[in-house]
């Protein structure tokens, strides 16, 4: 069973002595039959909890740098009229008893811990968001992940791995972005994506009749349930492992981008679309910055001389990250050039920087890229 989560917060203006407050709000939690322990603070201000016998449960707050809080937990099927009157009646009383010395009164929206239907996902940069998630279509476990599609009212269906949001059918900003916002041609080209297992890059990219399309996807179970319940976003395409334009290869991309080096295999692009940048901002001592590198020299390495590479990045509010994958463009072997661009994609509700060759530029014998 969830339980629901209730907060009321009263700021002021100087700080109070509980003794002003407290006792003026004993007779509503005691009308709710709601007995009281206090705490100990060791002199930060007065702390006491109020339990009920339905399971109910009160914390108190009056911290002694001029902020009450208020804190109401009980089960998810309790009376929800009469909490909010208890929320009603404890915060109208206590703008009586701060009179004049309230800067601001805020109430969250009521938070529901522990559901069966997980509605709550953070951003890349760390913000918590809910959303109106109403169903868990598809779950598996997979030897390489945890693999959710949940189905939002607003957004469709979204693909969450590991509790990352990777890509709600809303999402062709995505998808559009990191194939060059329409401005490339890719008919008659040789394209290889990596990762792509929701089948959105490979579904935009089949209309514009590529004379071959190479999707290297580690996981069938990502692409069991996107066929399945990301239609919107990847149409046919998963459905059969070879098209008349593309091969879906489900293996690891590392070894086959080392085979392909041995080979001498090029392509006209490569699209990168299996990890964001990074949050991390030591590149040296994390795991994750030496696969992005690994995947770079190896993509550089099996790109056509006038080829180009797109990848993902991250939330723009992450400027070190982003920064610091600038720095490692700079050490490849050949020299690149790019210019940034943002993209909003509504299911992640944060904007994402891209990197576009400068809109003058030609091609020549160095590798362009596009991050999206």
């Amino acid at each position: 069973m969830a339980v629901r989560h209730y907060t009321l917060d009263i700021n002021l203006s100087t700080p109070v002595d509980s003794t002003s407050v407290v006792p003026g709000l004993l007779s509503i939690f005691h009308e709710q039959e709601l007995s009281e322990t206090i705490h100990d603070t060791n002199g930060h201000g007065y702390l006491a909890t109020f339990v009920g016998k339905n399971g109910r449960l009160v914390v108190l707050r009056v911290h002694s740098h001029g902020l009450v809080t208020i804190d109401l937990q009980c089960h998810e099927d309790d009376n929800i009229a009469q909490l909010d009157n208890l929320l009603n009646a404890l915060e109208k009383k206590l703008k009586v008893l701060l009179n004049g010395n309230i800067t601001r009164i805020k109430r969250l929206p009521v938070l529901v811990r522990g559901a069966k239907v997980d509605r709550y996902w953070p951003t890349a940069d760390g913000r918590l968001v809910e959303y109106d998630i109403d169903e868990v279509v598809y779950e598996e476990d997979s030897a390489y992940q945890n693999i959710k599609i949940l189905h939002s009212r607003q957004y469709g269906n979204i693909l969450v791995l590991d509790g990352d949001v990777n890509l709600a059918e809303s999402d062709l900003a995505y998808t559009q972005a990191i194939t060059g916002n329409g401005r490339e041609n890719y008919a008659g080209k040789e394209v290889l994506i990596l990762g792509g297992g929701d089948g959105g890059i490979l579904a935009e990219l089949v209309k514009q009749k590529p004379k071959m399309v190479t999707m290297v996807e580690i996981d069938q179970k990502v692409i069991d349930g996107c066929k399945m319940y990301m239609r919107r976003t990847c149409g046919n395409t998963l459905d059969k492992l070879r098209g008349d334009c593309y091969q879906i290869l489900i293996e690891d991309c590392v070894p086959l981008l080392k085979k392909y080096v041995q080979e001498g295999r090029t392509f006209d692009y490569v699209i990168n679309d299996l990890t964001a940048i990074p949050i991390s901002t030591s590149p040296e001592e994390d795991s994750m910055w030496e696969f992005l590198r690994l995947i770079l020299d190896l993509s550089v390495r099996v790109l056509h001389p006038k080829g180009k590479y797109f990848t993902q990045g991250n939330s723009v509010n992450l400027k070190e990250a982003l920064s610091l994958y600038e720095e490692q463009l700079g050490r490849l072997s050949c020299p690149v050039d790019f210019r940034k661009e943002v993209v909003c994609v509504p299911s992640y509700l944060e904007q994402y920087p891209l990197f576009l060759p400068p809109p003058t530029m030609g091609l020549n014998d160095d590798m362009q890229i596009n991050m999206s």
